[in-house]
This record gives C-alpha cells, structure tokens and sequence, in this order.
C-alpha cells in the first residue's frame, strides 16, 4: 500500500491565508498574492494543497474552495507535463471522488478541471475517465449524477473529434444510447445536459449518432414542450443543427416541426424565440424551402415583424422612453466603441456595365454587403438578440419568395407603419428595410409613395424611429438615385444631412452610415451638391463625440471615393481639409484613432490630386514615421518579448495604404519625398513581414510608386522582384492579387530587362490562371500581368502561349477599356505573332477577346486586324467560313465592324 498524501498544517494555513486575500478588491494586494502563487508553483505539491483545499475542506467557504480549484485549472492548463506522476494521479482521483460534491459551484469546479486534464491529449491516458464518469450516470445520487454530467458536456463540447476516434475505442457507441436513455429524466437539468451533450455531434454527422437518429428525433419530440426553458432551447438547437445535416429525416415531420418553431419563436422566454428564430435562417438555406413555408407565411410573418419590436428593457437601456435627443452633450464610454478592421488595398478593375455575363455587377467583388436586418444597428445593445434574428430571417426569406412575399407582407406594413404606438410603427420601419435586398422588383410600384412617407419619419420625435429611417432609407438607395433628383434624391439627401446633425448620438450614428450608402450609389450624381453636403459634414465634426467622428470619418472617406476628382476646388478644399489636419495634429502616433482618419486622407488624397500637394509633406513623413516605429517595435519585441510588447500592426497597414493613396494621387509630385526618406529600405522589410495584411499593402504601395516614380524603384528590382514571386500562392487571394499587378507595373516600366526576372515569376501565374475556382479580380490581374510580361519580353512567353490563352481569353473579355487593358492586349497580339501555333486552337476565344474592346487605338485596332485576316489566309476561304458559321451574330458584327473581315 503506498501512503496516502496529506497535507501539512502549516502550510495549508499559508495557502488558505493567500486564497482569501486573492479576493480582496485591493490591486496592489492581488498583485502580491500572484506573486506568491507564482513562487510556490516551484514546490512540486502545491497542486496536491489546491486540489486538497478544493474537495476535502467542506467547512471553508464556496468562494474560496473554487477559487483554489481554479488556480489549479491554470496550472493545469500551463504545466501539467511537469506535473510529477504522483501528483497527477492524486488530483486526477480526488476529482473523481468529488464529482458529485453538494455544492453545484464545486461541481462544476471539478468538471473544469477534469475536462482541462482530459483536453491536454490526457483521455487517452486517462482511460478509467470515460467509463467512470458514465458508471456515475447511473447513480441515485443526483448530486452525483448532474457532476458528471457537467462533466461530460464540457468533454464532448472541447474534444468532440476525438471522442469519435479509433483512439479512443470510439466510447461514442456507448455514450450515446446513454445519453438518449436520459431526455426523459425526471430532473430538468440532467434532461438539459442529455440534450447538450447529443447536440455536440450533429453537425459533424458522428456514425454513432447518425446509427441512432431515429430515437433522437422521437426523443426530442417528446421533450417538445417541456416546462423548462433550458430544455426548450436545446431541443430547439438540436432540430435548427438537423435541419442542415439531416434534412431527409426531418422532411416526413417538417409540417409539425414548423408549426412547433411557430410557437416557440413567440415563446416568452427571449433564449428560446432567440434559439427557435435561428430555425427559419437555416430553412431559407434548403431548396425545400419555398415548397415548406409558403403555405404558412400568413402564419410566420406577422411573428417575425413582431419579434422585430424593441421588448421593454431595450427601450429602457438605449434610453428610447425619453424624447429628450439631447444626449450628444454626454461623453462617449469607450466599451461602446466598436473595433474597426481596416481593410488593406486591393488592385481591382473596372468592369464593362452589362458586358456579355449576367455576374458582371460594374465594380470589384461585392464581398462586404450588409447582412440584412441585422445590420440595423442596435448601438450598446448586445450584438445578436430576438430583433436582429427576426429582421435577419425576414432579409433572407425575402431573398428565397422575392415579391410572392409582398401580399402577405403588405397589410402587416399598413398596421404597423401607421400605428400610434412608436415601438410598433419602429418595428414597421425595419420590416420595410429587411425586405429591400429581396423584394426590390415588387416593391418598386410603391415606392414613389413609401420614399416620402420615410423622410416625414426623419422628423419623428422618438430617436429610435428617426435612426432606423435613416438605415431603411438606404437600403432604398440605389432607385431613389435612379429617378428624378427633385422628387427624391434631393429630398432624401437633405433630411438624411439635417440628421447627420441630429442631437442625440445614435441618429447622428445611423444618418451617418445610411449617407455612405447612398454616396456610394449616386457617385458623381452628388457633384451639384458637393458645396451643401461638405458644409454639414464639416459642421458635424465640432458636434461629434468620439464613437461617431469614426464613422463621420468614413462618411467623408466614401465621399471622396464616389465623387473623385470633381472634389479638387478650391473652396472645397478650404471646407474639408482644416477640420482634419486639425484632428490629424492632435491625435498621438500611438492612438488607434489614426486608422480610420489615415483611411479617410487616403480617399481624399487620392480625390484630390495636385489639389492635396499643400499637406502633403507632414502627411507623408508621419506616414513614414509610423512604419518605422512599428518595424523597430517589432524587432524589439522578437529580441526581448519580456521588456517589449508586439506592435499593433493596423498602423504600418494604414499608413502604407496612405501612401499608396498620395502615391495614386499625386502621380510625380511625391518623387521629391521619396528621395528624400528612407521609404524604400522600409518597403523592403514590410514586403517580407510574416503577417499577409502587411504585405498586401506593401505590394499595393509598391505597384504605386513604380507608376508615379519609377527611379527610385529601379535600384531595389534585383531585391524586390524575387519576394514579389514567393508572394504568387492564390491560397492568400489578396496578397497574391497585389503582388501580380506589381510586377505587371514594374514590367511595363522596366521593358525588355525584365527578361531576366520571367522564369521566377511566369510558371506561378500561369497556374493561377488555369488553376479552378480562382476568384475573378485575381484572374483579371494575373491575364493582365501576364500580357504585359509578353508586350515587354514576347519572346520569354510566347513559348508558352497555348498554356494559357484560351482562359487569358475568357477572363479579360469583361474588363473596360484603359491602359491596363490596353497594354495587355498588345502583349498577346506580339506573342500570336512570334507563336501562331499556339492560339489556333482557341481562335474563337481570342476573336470573342478582340470583340469586347468598345474603342481600341488605331494601332492596336490594326494589330487585331493583321491577326485575323493572316488567319483566314491561312486557312483559306472554305474553312475560315466555316469557322465563321459557329459564331453568335453579334460576335460576327462587332468583328465586321471593327477588322472589315
């Protein structure tokens, strides 16, 4: 028999002594204990005194008997390999011995520390773990029972792949029936943890499960209407997770299963509508959908729009009761203050409108629409609520009805948006902007009369209905553009502008947003009223606190990025610049304030071209400070982690795309300040940074001075030009779009020397350009790269030419005229020239090419013309007819006109 350990009383007393003071509120005390904690993790039973406190020491108090088996976690969690055996073996069982601990709190100390164990690769080591826990299942004590139950969840939620694993004998086979012999216990909390544990292994499709999937669907349905709104909500999660995996064994009970989630959407505890509510997002998503629901929007509709109203507490937490408004005088708490993500440069090119493919949408990738309903900003409120759910499900069956939606809709809107009752005539207001993105066919006979309703709702006196005008009003914007400025766009813009002033915060929030919306859409129709619209944005920016000057900031971001040039006037100038060199002088290097601001001047710089060459100068040299400091604060921190934090890198991100932005927008006028820094040796160790956002923005950079000066590029090519081709890997979309149309700029510059750089860089891109699946954006860039490699060196690629030109082809016949289009073409025009054998395969793929240029220049034009016509010469008469007869007319039209052939 080996001994038992047992503890000493002194220093028992000293561990106790140090627990309690942990909880003193004292800062300087709790840092003195860590300290201590720290020191006596070198004596190797420390653990055996934690463990000791934990489940033995029954007359201490819960607080303190936790807090000791916590510390233990995370010792567990940091050192458990050093762990001597004997120590672990001793904590493992005396966790076992207090699984079923009368204190629910201890319980679930202890399940936390066996799942911490378990979860450090220890199941498989453990192996009386698993068949213990399950033998405890079965015990009469429900103390018993419930601990290890507890403990069971939190193994299958922290190591479901695992528990499904030859490793481990796959004990699923045996957990699993165990579970389903539980949904009917007497105790809600053992039936919730039954349910919990099951629901872990639906969506990885588990065999064991899967071979039981009958008696878990009977099983849930008999637990339907439990009294207990735990269990309610895990049985509504279980079928939202069914419904994605096995759909074929819902099918036959769905009629039951949607009038089940009917009820329970309404039901009057928020988690369980919240849980129920995600079962109609998952529906959309089926294509039995639209033959399910159909007959029961009568029933659904009126539901979501109700579950879409403001419940009590909200209103009282975003202070809605109260018709004051004049909340902007209180300052901002940071904690409302939502991260912003900068979203680093991104080479894309501009699309023919309508040009052959219906997927052609006229700009880049669309990736950051808004999310429906759910964007309806909300402010403090948490992030996902019964609100956000209902307007996010109404958005997405929208999209799955289009305007059959709209006569179930229409007399639920009527009721709503004319009701007395704010809250409901709110609720009303979001129906309206849900349905937008789906039902815009159907609803635009009645927006000439909604449009006008919606901007009376912009002078609500409830701040609420004021704020989500603004946010359905945008959802409207692209055909309030569209139609005549006097009845609608004008209107919209000039009450969206007096919100933008608003008093109280979350309207100036929602104006704000909803006026990017709209810029974005009307472009250059904004330019008659640039003067009126910059007057009140700038107004805006002594009005605005903190959380809403980053969004005022985007605002006059997405101005300049829709209206472009026409911005750079001088009174245009003299309003917009003072108020943000101010900001830009006040803020410190360190302030993550600058991101959003360097964001903004980016837009704006690039808008206003020669016109911003008076600030350029500060602008510039902070730009270049801050990549320094953060390359030097990363060097520091790599060398000595303990004396220096890691950089954030968002301001090396920022400030590089600030430079690019002056870069694009001053052309030449930058070279002097170039010349003058050290930008190009910093360039040089962004471009090789592990993070891919850092170098994606170097590569943008990079491409940009190389158009606006290329001498100071040149020296560097021999260093730059082989990272440029390690960065060619599609598996980063971005990084590699960047680093593609790089080198096509460097190439169109370096001309004929770029021969020596080809074989680093010419077999990636040609594999990017076959290779399935590749986003569209990359494939036009790396076709327009790999013409210009073949304008500046055509005998380097034109060996090459039958390995790519049919998709070269196919991916640029979208693209609109301009140089980059331009340049490319030349390129394959002198390779088919050098190579003829290698387009004759594809030549309708290359005529069809050819045929996408509106306005080619006369040289171009009569490069194209020499092709074909050497074509039909050599193929002769007969068969040139022939080859003819397959094309569709339009094609045989355009060429007629364009190469008299």
């Amino acid at each position: 028999m080996k001994m038992e350990w047992k503890p000493e009383q002194e220093g028992l007393r000293q561990i106790l002594t140090l627990l309690k003071e942990s909880q003193s509120p004292d800062t300087a005390t709790q840092r003195a204990v860590q300290q201590k904690l720290e020191e006596l993790n070198k004596y190797p039973d420390f653990n055996n005194y934690l463990i000791f406190v934990l489940t033995k020491l029954h007359n201490e108090e819960e607080p303190t008997r936790s807090l000791s088996g916590l510390i233990l976690k995370n010792n567990v969690k940091s050192h458990y390999n050093s762990f001597l055996p004997e120590v672990a073996e001793f904590i493992k069982r005396e966790c076992l011995s207090a699984v079923g601990d009368p204190s629910p709190l201890i319980r679930a100390t202890v399940g936390i520390i066996i799942t911490t164990i378990a979860s450090k690769g220890e199941l498989t080591s453990w192996p009386e773990l698993l068949p213990a826990l399950c033998q405890m299942l079965d015990s009469q004590d429900y103390n018993v029972c419930e601990g290890a139950f507890g403990a069971l969840q939190k193994i299958c939620e922290d190591t479901t792949e695992l528990l499904d694993s030859d490793a481990l004998n796959r004990p699923l086979n045996v957990l699993i029936p165990k579970f389903l012999q539980f949904f009917r216990h007497s105790s809600p909390k053992i039936r919730c943890h039954a349910i919990a544990c099951v629901n872990y292994f639906i969506l990885g499709r588990t065999q064991a499960l899967m071979m039981h999937i009958d008696a878990f669907i009977e099983n849930l349905f008999h637990l339907a209407a439990d009294e207990d709104a735990d269990v309610r909500k895990n049985v509504c999660h279980a079928l939202v997770l069914l419904l994605e995996v096995r759909l074929d064994r819902l099918i036959p009970h769905l009629p039951n299963i949607i009038e089940y989630m009917l009820v329970r959407t309404q039901d009057p505890e928020e988690g369980v509508a919240l849980e129920a509510c995600e079962f109609w997002l998952s529906l959309a998503e089926q294509n039995v959908c639209r033959e399910v629901l159909g007959p029961r929007l009568p029933a659904l509709l009126p539901v979501l729009v109700r579950g879409m109203r403001y419940s009590e507490m909200d209103v009282i937490l975003l202070r809605g009761d109260r018709d004051d408004d004049a909340d902007d005088a209180e300052p901002d708490r940071e904690s409302d203050i939502r991260p912003r993500f900068h979203k680093p440069r991104s080479h894309t090119i501009k699309h023919n409108a309508g040009a052959g493919d219906s997927n052609m949408s006229g700009g880049g990738e669309s990736d950051d629409e808004d999310d429906g309903g759910a964007d309806a900003d909300d402010g403090s409120l948490s992030d996902w609520n019964l609100r956000k759910c209902s307007a996010a499900a109404l958005d997405v069956l929208a999209n799955v009805f289009g305007a059959d939606l709209l006569p179930v809709l229409f007399p639920i809107l009527k009721e709503t948006l004319f009701h007395e009752e704010w809250v409901i005539k709110e609720s009303g207001i979001l129906a309206l902007g849900a349905v937008a993105d789906g039902c815009m066919g159907g609803m635009v006979p009645h927006l000439p009369d909604l449009v006008p309703y919606l901007v009376c709702c912009l002078a609500e006196r409830k701040a609420l209905v004021r704020a989500i005008t603004c946010w359905t009003l945008s959802r409207y914007s692209h055909w309030i553009v569209s139609q005549s400025h006097d009845l609608y766009l004008r209107p919209v813009m000039t009450e969206l502008l007096k919100r933008v002033l608003d008093n109280n915060k979350r309207v100036q929030e929602a104006a704000c947003s909803a006026f990017a919306t709209l810029e974005e859409e009307a472009c250059t129709e904004l330019v008659p009223y640039l003067g009126y619209i910059l007057q009140t944005l700038v107004y805006a920016f002594s009005k605005y606190q903190h959380k809403n000057l980053l969004i005022l900031y985007d605002a006059i971001g997405t101005l300049a990025d829709s209206v472009g040039h026409h911005l750079n006037k001088q009174e245009y100038i003299n309003l917009l610049m003072p108020p943000l060199i101010t900001k830009w002088n006040v803020l410190k290097d360190e302030d993550k304030d600058l991101f959003p601001l360097l964001e903004c001047l980016s837009s704006v710089a690039t808008a206003l071209q020669s016109g911003f060459l008076p600030y350029c100068e500060p602008v510039f040299r902070r730009c270049v400070s801050l990549i320094e400091q953060t390359l030097n604060q990363n060097i520091a921190n790599s060398q000595s982690p303990e004396q220096f934090e890691a950089p954030d890198k968002d301001f090396m991100i920022v400030a590089l795309d600030l430079l690019s932005g002056l870069a694009e927008g001053l052309d030449g006028h930058i070279d002097h300040l170039v010349l003058n820094s050290n930008l190009m040796q910093l360039l040089y160790q962004c471009m090789q940074d592990p993070m891919p956002e850092v170098r994606q923005s170097s590569f943008a950079l990079l491409g940009d001075l190389t158009k606006a000066c290329f001498q100071h590029v040149h020296p560097y090519i021999p260093e730059f030009l082989p990272i440029l081709g390690m960065n060619l890997n599609p598996e980063l979309i971005s990084v590699c779009n960047n680093a593609t149309w790089a080198i096509g700029e460097i190439s169109i510059k370096l001309g004929p020397e770029t021969s020596k750089y080809i074989p680093l860089v010419l077999n990636h891109l040609v594999e990017i350009i076959n290779k399935p699946n590749t986003p569209k954006t990359l494939l036009e860039n790396t076709a327009i790269t790999i013409g210009r490699l073949g304008y500046v060196c055509p005998h380097d690629v034109a060996p090459v030419l039958h390995q790519f030109v049919r998709q070269w082809c196919a991916s640029l016949r979208n693209i609109r005229d301009n140089d980059e289009k331009d340049s490319a073409f030349r390129g394959i025009c002198q390779m088919i020239q050098v190579n003829p054998g290698g387009v004759v395969p594809d030549f309708m793929f290359f005529c069809d090419a050819v045929a996408s240029w509106s306005h080619p220049k006369d040289d171009l034009k009569e490069m194209f013309t020499k092709i074909l016509h050497g074509f039909k010469n050599q193929v002769g008469e007969e068969n040139w007819r022939r080859f003819t007869d397959q094309f569709p007319m339009q094609l045989s039209a355009r060429l007629s006109a364009m190469c008299g052939i």
